[in-house]
């Protein structure tokens, strides 16, 4: 069985050179999306699930820096990499403080780049070995890796779309879980089919809580959802 591949967004509004690095890239075994301008790119973005955005600061529509704070309005640590004909100090500075994980000026070698992309995402992996995969939620037990609820002795095995989402509400646990995050990680885009695909998991992992009254999985109207635990629970 194939490793998934990890999906790039890269924005670069010359056609020759975008062309080339996503070529390179996807020689290199990333799946890359590559977009003319800005306002394309945070199109994408929306649509479908990334792993890092590779996005060129001068841009028609919408320059990269204006794409960049976009997304983080939407994914606040999906990993960036600014490319730039400009070395100014500023314009780095800019990059940094919206959030950029490197900062790379054109013209550069290619397989610098791909190191460095390597060890972002390796580095992002590394972070969520250390994430918990259990997790008490009122009285009830959640086992990630195994899919199970547990509640004394009655045990409920999830689904995998089921065990992934109520993953995340608890990494979430008293806090919003933005709807379009939850969708594009799990189910790879936010489109209307998708969103009431998981509204039908919802429901589910709400009958699977229900046992314990403290806990309540709650709609936060166009935004989201949040697991709340109830004090004294």
């Amino acid at each position: 069985m194939k490793a998934q591949k990890f999906k790039i967004l890269l924005a670069e509004d010359d056609p020759n050179f975008g062309a080339v690095l996503r070529d390179y890239l996807t020689m290199n075994d990333y799946e890359v999306k590559l977009c003319k301008d800005g306002s394309e790119a945070f199109g994408a973005f929306q649509a479908s699930h990334f792993d890092l955005c590779i996005l060129d600061v001068m841009m028609p529509v919408k320059d990269g820096f204006t794409l960049a704070r976009e997304i983080r309005e939407k994914d606040s640590v999906i990993p960036m990499i600014f490319l730039t004909a400009k070395s100014m100090k500023s314009d780095v500075l800019e990059g940094f403080k919206i959030g950029a994980d490197d900062y790379i000026t054109k013209p550069f070698d290619s397989e610098i780049l791909l190191y460095k992309i390597k060890a972002i995402l390796n580095r992002n992996l590394e972070k969520d070995k250390d994430k918990p995969t259990a997790f008490n939620i009122g009285k009830l037990h959640f086992d990630y890796k195994m899919r199970t609820i547990t509640n004394g002795a009655e045990t409920f095995k999830l689904s995998p779309k089921e065990g992934e989402l109520l993953y995340m509400l608890c990494l979430h646990m008293n806090d919003l879980l933005r709807r379009e995050e939850a969708l594009k990680k799990i189910w790879g885009n936010d489109n209307y089919f998708t969103a009431r695909s998981m509204d039908v998991f919802i429901a589910k992992i709400r009958k699977y809580l229900s046992a314990d009254p403290h806990v309540e999985l709650v709609n936060i109207h166009g935004s989201g959802f949040k697991l709340e635990v109830k004090k004294g629970a």
